[in-house]
């Protein structure tokens, strides 16, 4: 690997943990003034939009098969609608900092799922303690934030933000398990599409739409910070930083970006950062971390064993 690629592969993944951190508050400050899923189905319409059109137009591929479309609707309802479009509404009623620290966690949910589920791994003591430390990590920030903002809506956001991560877990399961042959941006961008008009449909029922004339100037700010630099720059930063970095390091993103999400919240929109807070915050990254670090063994372990 040349140092060139590999200097660009630690700009690719400074890109990825500091801006896929930020997207939390500019979420926050965009369902400010239109209802959560609007403004998701509305930023996964135009990021879906110009992957799907440059890939169609300049790359000439081909339209996706009956068996891709199933694959890609399932895709874009458990990445995209439940996961993005929860997370996003989640942001109403909990504070971005515990949002963005929720999702960290989809890494341990990954275990269980396969654990409990597929009965395809099995839990060392390293990856129990991880789990364990995790869970625990966020019992403090809960406890910390459930005391000062006791209420349903509170609880609504925890259910709702838990209910995103686990989506994009049995997401990330079914990629694994069911890999297709396609060009993943542009299954991305199909995915997008697909989940930009379930959205739609959706926040219909859910509340008011508002008219595309209506939306304020600092709401569509916060759409197409969202499209460019948390749908199109972030991704084709982590895909080259995975390319060309090694996994440990490439993963690293998971670990930063909720540590920026705390500050930015706490700097931008003025939420709370105590030391419970960041300890939680420490104990919860502390868990991921372990987890990961696990599987990594166990992964090692069974390529030289086969050798």
């Amino acid at each position: 690997m040349g140092t060139s690629s590999k200097g660009k592969g630690y700009f690719a993944l400074f890109l990825t943990s500091t801006l896929w951190g930020t997207t939390w508050i500019v979420s926050k400050i965009g369902i400010k003034d239109i209802p959560a899923l609007q403004m998701s189905a509305i930023r996964q319409f135009i990021a879906g939009g110009c992957f799907v059109l440059f890939f169609m137009l300049y790359k000439k591929l081909e339209w996706p098969s009956k068996k891709q479309w199933q694959w890609l609707l399932m895709m874009a309802v458990l990445m995209f609608v439940i996961a993005n479009g929860l997370s996003t509404l989640s942001l109403k009623y909990i504070s971005a900092g515990l949002g963005a620290l929720i999702g960290a966690l989809y890494p341990l949910s990954v275990v269980l799922i396969q654990r409990f589920i597929f009965k395809a791994e099995k839990i060392s003591i390293i990856t129990l303690i991880g789990c364990f430390l995790g869970i625990t990590g966020i019992g403090i920030v809960f406890y910390e934030n459930a005391f000062q903002h006791a209420g349903n809506d509170f609880i609504i956001g925890i259910v709702l933000s838990l209910i995103a991560m686990l989506a994009w877990s049995f997401g990330t399961v079914f990629i694994a398990r069911n890999k297709m042959q396609m060009n993943p941006y542009y299954a991305t961008g199909w995915q997008m599409l697909i989940s930009a008009a379930i959205l739609m449909v959706v926040s219909y029922f859910v509340s008011p739409l508002v008219p595309l004339k209506e939306i304020t100037f600092r709401a569509w700010s916060a759409i197409l910070y969202l499209v460019f630099f948390g749908s199109i720059v972030t991704f084709v930063a982590f895909i080259f930083s995975m390319k060309h970095l090694k996994p440990a390091i490439a993963s690293l993103y998971a670990y930063i970006n909720p540590l920026i999400a705390l500050v930015a919240a706490a700097l931008i929109l003025d939420e709370k950062l105590n030391v419970h807070i960041i300890w939680g915050a420490i104990v919860t990254l502390a868990g991921v971390f372990l987890v990961n670090f696990s599987l990594k063994n166990k992964k090692k372990v069974i390529v030289e064993n086969e050798m």
